[in-house]
């Protein structure tokens, strides 16, 4: 599929609290010599022709990655769907894609699969899922959903889960390929998520 430059925005998410880190900032934290959000931007900012960093701390260390930094406008590190408000806000193109800045090795057709799947079904939001599971902020969206996530929020609720399951939904199955959407939320899966991005060849 040739590129998609001109219909897709590229929303990274950086704006957690990482408890089970200790407190550190995930999308910074150093694995295989860069910052584990670098991992994600490397592998798809090319498809983009906007990309957005969501981040609640350390703005300008993510600044100097190259791309617009944007803070959640709601209070109180409220979630990914808060997030989500925040990229929508930003987007000047008819898709949103959405990843979070601790998985630095999903596999490197996610975004086309995706787009193929989502406008063949005429639907409005893709999530991506494994053998095992659907991962819930690997989404592909139409931009004009914000008005949505904007009353979901405003009553109160906060499951993605909840949300994307009242709309024109498609899951897109990466077969065999769980290990590629392991994210990192401890010392211990940063040590491991290392080793095996040292040993791909990909980096």
């Amino acid at each position: 599929m040739p590129a998609t430059n001109n219909n897709i925005t590229l929303a990274v998410l950086a704006g957690g609290r990482a408890r089970r880190m200790d407190g550190e900032d995930k999308g910074l934290v150093t694995v295989a010599g860069k910052p584990m959000i670098s991992h994600v931007l490397q592998r798809f900012a090319a498809d983009a022709a906007q990309t957005l960093i969501i981040a609640n701390r350390n703005q300008d260390a993510y600044g100097e990655l190259g791309h617009p930094v944007f803070s959640d406008e709601l209070e109180g590190f409220q979630g990914p769907m808060a997030g989500m408000r925040t990229a929508l806000r930003h987007c000047d193109s008819p898709y949103l894609l959405v990843l979070p800045c601790d998985v630095p090795m999903l596999p490197g057709d996610l975004l086309h699969k995706m787009l193929d799947q989502l406008q063949r079904e005429d639907a409005q939001i893709a999530v991506a899922c494994d053998d095992e599971r659907e991962h819930s902020v690997i989404l592909l969206m139409k931009s004009d959903l914000g008005p949505s996530i904007d009353e979901f929020l405003a009553n109160g609720d906060r499951k993605i889960l909840l949300w994307y399951n009242q709309k024109r939904l498609t899951k897109v199955i990466f077969p065999g390929q769980a290990e590629a959407f392991a994210n990192i939320n401890t010392a211990e899966q940063r040590d491991e998520l290392e080793q095996r991005l040292l040993a791909n060849k990909d980096l």
